[in-house]
C-alpha cells in the first residue's frame, strides 16, 4: 500500500470557495482544494501555506485546523494501481494577497472562486466535499463521515 500525508486549504469568502482545477497527465480534470503532499520533515501547517502559494499564486494565512481525514483508495481505483492511503489535514485559510494564476510547471491549470451553490454540479475530488463539510459542521472531533465516491465525486 502506498501512503501520502497531505494538507488542504478550505477558503470560503462571501459564499464562494477557492477551488483548483487539477489536470493530471493521464486522466480527466477535476476540481479540488488547493493543497498537497507534506514534504519529509515539513509541518502540515507550513505545507498548506506553501501549497496554496505554489498552486494558486495567493498568500494564505491559516485561520484554524478543521480536521483530519483518512481514506483508503482500492487498487482498482488508485492512479498507480496499488492500494493507497491518503491522510489529509484540512485547514480553514484566509487569502491575504497575491493573484490567482495557474501552477507553473504543475498540474493545477487554474484556480477560481466558485459559488458554493455551483459546487454540486462540478466534477470534483472527494476532498472538496470533506473540506466543505468540515468547514460547515466544525465537528469537535475534527472528523466527518466518509464521502462516497460516485457520480461527479472522484478520488
Amino acid at each position: 500500500m502506498s501512503f501520502r500525508l497531505a494538507a488542504y486549504a478550505v477558503c470560503i469568502e462571501n459564499g464562494r470557495a477557492l477551488l483548483a482545477r487539477h489536470m493530471p497527465p493521464n486522466g480527466e480534470s477535476n476540481w479540488t482544494l488547493p493543497g498537497g503532499r507534506v514534504e519529509h520533515g515539513e509541518d502540515p501547517f507550513d505545507a498548506v501555506i506553501r501549497e496554496v502559494a505554489e498552486e494558486t499564486g495567493c498568500i494564505a494565512v491559516v485561520d484554524r485546523l478543521l480536521g483530519v481525514d483518512s481514506r483508503v483508495i482500492p487498487a482498482a481505483e488508485a492512479r498507480a494501481g496499488v492500494e493507497h492511503q491518503n491522510v489529509g489535514v484540512f485547514y480553514r485559510v484566509n487569502i491575504t494577497g497575491g493573484r490567482l494564476r495557474p501552477e507553473p510547471d504543475g498540474e493545477i491549470a487554474e484556480s477560481v472562486w466558485t459559488d458554493l451553490s455551483d459546487v454540486p454540479g462540478l466534477r470534483r475530488s472527494s476532498l472538496v466535499a470533506i473540506g466543505l463539510s468540515l468547514a460547515q459542521a466544525l465537528p469537535a472531533t475534527g472528523h466527518v463521515d466518509p464521502v462516497p465516491v460516485d457520480g461527479l465525486i472522484r478520488h
